[in-house]
């Protein structure tokens, strides 16, 4: 798998992350169905009771873009708004080698 991949932290709003992990487990539920989205997973930071970590990983950059213009992300983006205490950090990746992926991308 060679496709982009994005780790991207959000910062809720002091006392919010429970609140924000609402909303953003309808997004995670919203990429069941979409068949480009490889790995998408939520995280809570163990150091930073604020501060939730996706690591996103998608077959090719359409595939980023879909997910980026999806209904379900049009839909949360009111919602996570009041919640967030700044705009989300995004870090865009290449993977190169891992456990679980196939030999031509190592």
């Amino acid at each position: 798998m060679t496709g982009p991949a994005l780790i991207a932290k959000l910062t809720s709003k002091p006392g919010e992350r429970e609140a924000l992990t609402a909303v953003l487990r309808k997004i995670v539920a919203g990429t069941e169905t979409e068949p480009g989205t490889v790995t998408y997973l939520l995280h809570h930071d163990d150091d930073n009771e604020d501060v939730v970590w996706f690591y996103e990983q998608y077959e090719s950059a359409a595939a980023l873009d879909v997910h980026g213009t999806s209904e379900t992300m049009a839909a949360a983006g009111p919602e996570l708004a009041p919640l967030l205490a700044g705009r989300p950090e995004l870090t865009r990746l290449t993977v190169v080698a891992g456990k679980g992926m196939d030999s031509e991308a190592r």
